[in-house]
């Protein structure tokens, strides 16, 4: 689905841009799988592994997903990632 991935800090994510109109293929259980870390990082403060992509290229990060929204993930840290460029989320 998504070819090596760069693993990457969440503190290097603000810098990132998501600017360009571009369609990620998604896990058809990715809504469930971000309701599910949310709850993971709230009550346990776990960590998962998001695979993303911003205008360059397809991004890893471990970090805790605080809360998810309609258009958007926050992370620990007050950290954003658009939902529409999470190709998946691996807990």
């Amino acid at each position: 689905m998504f070819k090596n991935p760069t693993l990457i800090e969440k503190e290097s994510i603000p810098d990132l841009t998501f600017k360009n109109k571009i369609s990620v293929e998604q896990s058809p259980q990715l809504f469930q799988n971000l309701a599910n870390a949310a709850s993971l990082g709230n009550i346990h403060h776990r960590k998962v592994t998001i695979i993303f992509e911003d205008d360059e290229s397809v991004k890893q990060v471990n970090t805790t997903i605080w809360c998810t929204g309609q258009d958007y993930i926050c992370l620990k840290g007050g950290v954003w990632i658009p939902i529409s460029r999470i190709h998946d989320v691996i807990i």
